[in-house]
């Protein structure tokens, strides 16, 4: 599938005796905005941009180059416990990751994402594409509330939920979602739980 400024190329080629037409299936806006830009003025992104300045991610987000940012919003952050959220605020190095996470390394149009694509980012991790229905999905989950916002150096995607890497989870996040949640019900019951948090 190929696009042009995230609009789907519908026939290609159409030879004329000045020149060639790409039919395409949107009007093209003018672009000015980078993707920190985009941060920076839009009123849904306001804990992004805390955490974006607080990660020094400001300077890549802003520069050249061709990036796809999965954008969670405030209801997306607002999901996660608030001791959660304020351990990996409180930690740079586990903020940068949870960040990268949501950063592609190419600029990604919804149009042009299928299902069973694997995109890495620029943790190094991978996200799983799908679909459910006519909706897009990250790792099984329908939580993409808004595609295709066009910026000078990529496109950006608000996303509902936060994708947390395993890298910014503690010991005890990580076994509550495994097969050893009972042990570390053992490990709460003996008052050792601190040593996994």
């Amino acid at each position: 599938i190929v696009t042009v400024n995230c609009a789907r190329l519908l026939k290609a080629d159409h030879h004329a005796t000045n020149g060639v037409v790409h039919v395409i299936d949107k009007v093209i806006a003018t672009t000015t905005n980078s993707i920190q830009q985009i941060i920076e003025t839009e009123e849904s992104l306001d804990t992004l941009r805390t955490a974006v300045a607080a990660s020094d991610l400001s300077s890549l987000l802003e520069s050249e180059g061709q990036y796809t940012l999965l954008a969670p919003t405030n209801e997306a952050f607002e999901k996660i416990p608030r001791e959660t959220l304020n351990r990996i605020l409180g930690d740079p190095e586990a903020l940068r990751d949870l960040l990268n996470h949501h950063i592609l390394k190419s600029a990604m149009c919804a149009e042009a994402i299928i299902a069973g694509l694997t995109m890495e980012t620029l943790e190094g991790t991978t996200l799983d594409v799908g679909c459910s229905g006519e909706e897009l999905t990250l790792n099984g989950k329908p939580i993409i509330a808004n595609k295709d916002v066009l910026a000078t150096n990529g496109v950006v995607h608000f996303v509902n939920e936060l994708l947390i890497p395993d890298s910014a989870k503690t010991l005890f996040e990580l076994a509550q979602e495994s097969e050893v949640s009972k042990s570390t019900e053992f490990f709460r019951q003996a008052g050792l739980s601190s040593h996994l948090t």
